[in-house]
Parts: structure tokens; sequence; C-alpha cells
């Protein structure tokens, strides 16, 4: 097996990206896989340290077939970085792996996803191989199942799906709603993805993500996902420039199928169906969490007003 290249994004956290390239090195491929590491650039002087940090450490990987480090001489942003590098990439090679810098892997996540790039390359409608898994029972699910759009933790595509990539927000909303595919693609307005493509293009947003994930959905390609997700987020400690510290999306490794098979290429309803409940259960919890914040708030400020006229 050849392996695909791998295309890490990191940025100025240097204990997140420790721990991505440990979980890399761990897997069973990685001595046999070409390792691409894209260094943004710094924001303003108080990143200049971290940035820095990043970077040294990065010219430090070892145990992968070939380390390259690129180091960006002013800050591309992610959506800017991973644009360009997944493109720059899949122009070289014809298929790249993307995991960024808290992204922990399972052992056999490289095997899963050469094994999915080698599988469906030549299989027009499938747009992405796909690591993480939701949070969904999973028991009785098969080996791997296609849902449509595309995803973006730890993920792998080719140069003839990355060409869909459309980056206009606004031509994307536009085509959903022309299309009646927005509430389809929102799951039922639960998953927030329409008021995400929204606030990208009003610029409050930069999600290269939902971007990814419209365009293919919009041309009915589809992803293929474990039935045991094989990436953790590590990210929801408040550290990212995306990503809170609250994760709704926690679970934990599982693992690959020894010998990956092959299945038709459709959309798989059961599991469907378990994704929407998922972003269904996330909206209620997310509403929940939002509504004690504002009572916790109302409350100090009321002790507070209490106390003050107290005194």
């Amino acid at each position: 097996m050849e392996c695909a290249p791998v295309i890490l994004f990191v940025f100025n956290r240097p204990m997140h990206m420790a721990r991505t390239v440990a979980a890399l090195q761990a897997n069973e491929l990685a001595e046999q896989t070409p390792l691409f590491i894209f260094c943004d650039g710094q924001r303003n002087e108080k990143e200049a340290e971290r940035v820095r940090q990043v970077r040294e450490q990065a010219k430090t990987v070892t145990g992968f077939k070939s380390v390259t480090v690129v180091e960006r001489e002013r800050n591309y942003g992610l959506a800017g970085s991973i644009i360009d590098g997944v493109g720059r990439l899949c122009e070289q090679y014809g298929r790249v792996i993307v995991v960024e810098d808290d992204l922990i892997t399972s052992p056999d996540f490289l095997r899963y996803m050469n094994q999915g790039l080698d599988l469906y390359a030549d299989e027009e409608r499938v747009a992405s191989i796909h690591g993480y898994a939701y949070p969904v029972p999973n028991d009785d699910a098969p080996e791997s199942y296609f849902l449509r759009g595309a995803d973006c933790w730890g993920w792998a595509t080719w140069a003839r799906a990355w060409k869909h990539f459309e980056p206009n927000g606004a031509k994307l909303l536009m085509g959903l709603k022309e299309k009646g595919l927005a509430k389809a693609f929102d799951y039922g307005g639960n998953a927030f993805f329409l008021a995400m493509l929204r606030n990208q293009v009003k610029g409050k947003n930069q999600s290269w993500a939902i971007r990814w994930h419209a365009s293919a959905y919009l041309d009915n390609m589809l992803t293929l996902y474990p039935r045991q997700s094989l990436v953790e987020n590590s990210g929801f400690d408040d550290s990212g420039v995306h990503c809170s510290d609250v994760d709704y999306y926690a679970g934990s490794l599982g693992h690959a199928p020894g010998k990956l098979q092959k299945i038709p290429v459709e959309v798989n309803e059961q599991m469907r169906l378990r994704v929407l409940g998922f972003f269904a259960k996330m909206r209620r919890q997310r509403m929940n969490d939002f509504y004690k914040l504002v009572f916790s708030a109302g409350v100090k400020r009321i002790r507070k007003v209490v106390g003050l006229a107290a005194s």
C-alpha cells in the first residue's frame, strides 16, 4: 500500500500539537507516511513566542517516512491555511489525509483512511473519508456507512473531490435554498449548520468546514464514516480560536476493522436518523446550558444589588 501524505495544520499550541503528533507516530503506518506540517504565522506579537515554539517543535518530529515543515510568512487563518494546503497537496499527490493540531487519532486511523482512499478512489460521488464518528448508538451499526455532505475532524479526500469545494458561502447558501435542501442540510434545524453558513457569509466566522460540507451536500456527494470513532478532539479546553470549553461531541476512541470492505455508495438512513437524533439532543442541551448561564448571571447580579443595598 502506498500511503497518502498527511497534512497537519498547527498554529500556537505546542502541547496540543505534541499530543496529536504522538498519536500519529503510534499509528502502524506512520513510518510509511509522508508528513507535512503547515505552521501558520502569528497575528500579533503576543503570539510570537508560542508560534516560534511550535515551529521549533515541528522541526524535531520524526517517525514518519519524511517530514516537511511549511512555515507561513504571515497569518493565513485556519480556513486560509487549510484551503491552500489541501489544494497544494491534492495537486501534488492526488489525495491527502487532513489533521488539525487538536485531534487525537487511534493507532489504526491511517490504515482506515488509506484503505478508504483506495476503495473509493474512482467513486465520483464519494467526497471524503472521515475518522470521527458521532457519539450515537452503534452496537448494531455497520463497520462503515455513508452520510451526505462532508466533515472536518480527521478526514481524507482526493483531488477529484476537492475540486467541488466552493469558497463562496453566499453562493452555497443560495444554492441550498433554491434546491430546497436547507432544512435537510441542517438536520431539521438542529445542527446550527445554516446559522454557521450565514455567519460565514456575514464575516462573523471564517469556517472552511461549513463550506466544504455545503459544497459536497449541494453536489449530492457522500462521506464515509467508521462505526467506532477513530478521532477525539482535545481542543474543547477554550485554547483554540474556534473551540469553546463545552464538548457536546465527546466520545471515546475505538478501532477500525482489520480490512475495510467496500459498501454501496448510498446514505445509510438508519445512521442518518441517529445522527439527527444526536443533533436534536445537543440542541436541547445547548439551550438548557444557555438558560442556566443566564439564570446564574442573573442570580449573581441580584446578590450584588442586594449586597449594595444592605451596605
